[in-house]
């Protein structure tokens, strides 16, 4: 599928990304920049040329340069009022989205110094849909560039003008295909693979890098994984890539394989931050404290106010149980980046282990206003109204959850419990089967099917979950189990042989009873009870025998209908003796 990123090309390819992390660096767009220099950087054996003198770019007058220069340098010091200023007669190209660019970073900046608890409408943002008008004129004298549309298509995003956003952006990639800033643009537009494929992309090698990105985003983890094992095999040791690859792996539910490839990031590059926040996540999972704390440690000495920085941070106080320190940090990254999904979630379930419902509340709607696709905020919510007692509310939201995370048994099961408990049985029965058939985990899924079972007096279906519930302690199922509901399932199961007899399956069962205390005194006695029964069949078994071996014993031991009748109960009580 990669033809562009076989070897004859790749000289093509690095040039391009050299071209691009100069064009990007010009205009102040420093997140694309790096992400293509790191790419280039992948690509250190393979020689490039220049591209410059294949383009065709303004002529710049030495005017428009000098206020181009001097306006650079304020931006990149961050007053972009100024750099706005010194670049509003600028004719070309570069300098003109230098100018729109610096009004709208600074009207960002001041939305973000006034910030309070809740982030304001961005539809009412006069200095954005001026902007935005400004933007428009361009647009129609045909003046913008594909960064300019760029800009116009991000611009359009957050006055919730979608449809028209979406098309700009395709005109910028189709403009300027080589700008990783304007496929991510596109990516919060794209809500479904029917969409994704109804798209008229460019023939260009980032498209795999976007389509790549959109199945992961869609939860399309196979084909996702496909498209970044390829990419790993040119841009071996590129972060971006590697950390993918990860965030992939996890959604398979591979905790361990998704730490291994982060733990070798931080060996490639000791400094990167680049989505530390998720290997993060991953160790407080797996409840790995020290790992943790080295990491938030070393995240904090390369830079204590990044982003990740404080949601690693935050998850270390979270996992140390300190969880007011923890909303401290979740609430310092947002006041940096309100639009930081990771800490809107991660700050939902802080709230929720306070029991501040409402506060958690806030926080999952905030997660889901930043990306409608984040599974994690839906199920929060879903957790939340259950307590409130809301279950109609629970189930809608798990219902969400679900939808996203269509083979995920913790989405499955949570709308199945909801299900039961507003008594819509077979509802229920359908995601406990599911959630089986899906790959189940934690293996909580049978324990809920043979429970609702037993429960109808549906015996026979809850013997066979409760047996293959046990069965998975043997196939090294990873669940999180309480010992009086796999001593339930073993009780239920002696119960269930004995009284049909079955004594051996019983009496296997039993005692496994005996390691619980829960069930030692109980299993005793059904021991006994077996024991009793043996006992008579053995006995049962033994004068059949005699009786198959000696059959004039037979004969003379049993009674004669026709003479007993006849008899006195002396005589048959004598003839009865030895």
């Amino acid at each position: 599928m990669l033809k562009l990123l076989e070897q004859g090309l790749l000289e093509e390819v690095k040039s391009e990304l050299l071209y691009t992390v100069n064009e990007c660096s010009q205009r102040g767009l420093l997140h694309s920049a790096k992400w293509s220099a790191e790419l280039a950087y992948c690509l250190n054996n393979v020689k490039a040329y220049d591209m410059t003198c294949n383009v065709q770019g303004y002529k710049i007058t030495t005017t428009d340069s000098d206020a181009y220069v001097l306006a650079k340098t304020y931006f990149d010091l961050k007053e972009y009022d100024r750099a706005a200023y010194f670049t509003r007669n600028c004719n070309t190209a570069k300098g003109r989205f230098l100018h729109l660019y610096s009004r709208h970073l600074s009207g960002e900046k001041k939305k973000l110094d006034d910030i309070m608890d809740v982030p304001p409408d961005p539809t009412k943002n006069d200095s954005l849909k001026l902007l935005c008008a400004d933007l428009r004129k361009d647009y129609l004298a045909l003046k913008l560039d594909g960064y300019g549309l760029y800009l116009f298509g991000m611009t359009l995003k957050k006055l919730q003008l979608l449809k028209e956003a979406k098309d700009i952006l395709l005109e910028s990639i189709h403009k300027e295909p080589k700008h990783w800033g304007a496929w991510l643009e596109l990516t919060a537009l794209i809500t479904d693979r029917e969409k994704l494929e109804s798209l008229s992309l460019p023939k260009h090698w980032m498209q795999h890098f976007f389509i790549a990105h959109m199945y992961l985003e869609l939860q399309l983890i196979d084909e996702s994984l496909e498209i970044y094992c390829q990419l790993q095999n040119t841009f071996k040791t590129s972060p971006y890539v590697q950390a993918q690859t990860a965030i992939a792996v996890h959604y398979r539910r591979d905790v361990d394989s998704a730490l291994e490839i982060f733990k070798t990031i931080t060996e490639e590059d000791p400094y990167c931050l680049d989505n530390m926040d998720t290997f993060s996540n991953l160790l407080y999972v797996k409840e790995l404290k020290v790992e943790l704390a080295y990491l938030a440690h070393r995240a904090t000495e390369i830079d204590k106010y990044r982003l990740e920085t404080c949601c690693i941070v935050g998850n270390y106080y979270s996992l140390r149980g300190d969880h007011q320190k923890a909303v401290m940090y979740f609430h310092r990254a947002l006041k940096i980046n309100p639009q930081y999904l990771s800490a809107w979630t991660l700050l939902g379930h802080e709230f929720m282990e306070m029991k501040n419902t409402n506060g958690a509340i806030h926080s999952y709607r905030q997660a889901i206003e930043v990306n409608k696709r984040d599974y994690r905020a839906w199920y929060g919510l879903g957790q939340t109204y259950e307590i409130l007692k809301m279950p109609f509310y629970g189930l809608y939201y798990y219902k969400q959850a679900q939808l996203l995370r269509p083979h995920d048994s913790r989405m499955i099961l949570a709308l199945g419990e909801a299900y039961e408990k507003q008594d819509k049985i077979q509802d229920a029965l359908k995601c406990y089967y599911k959630a089986c058939n899906v790959g189940d985990i934690e293996g909580m899924a049978l324990l809920k099917l043979a429970t609702l079972y037993e429960k109808l007096g549906e015996h026979d279906n809850a013997a066979a979950a409760y047996k293959d519930f046990v069965t998975d302690e043997y196939r090294g199922v990873d669940r999180r189990v309480e010992s009086t509901e796999l001593s339930h399932a073993y009780k239920y199961l002696t119960q269930y042989h004995l009284k049909r007899e079955e004594l051996d399956q019983a009496n296997h069962y039993a005692q496994k009873c005996l390691d619980f205390d829960e069930t030692k005194e109980e299993a005793k006695a059904l021991l006994r009870t077996i024991a009793e029964k043996r006992a008579k069949v053995e006995e049962t078994m033994m004068v059949d025998s005699m009786n198959e071996t000696n059959p004039v014993i037979e004969q003379r031991t049993r009674p004669d209908t026709t003479v007993g009748s006849q008899l006195s109960p002396i005589n048959l009580s004598f003839t009865s003796t030895p």
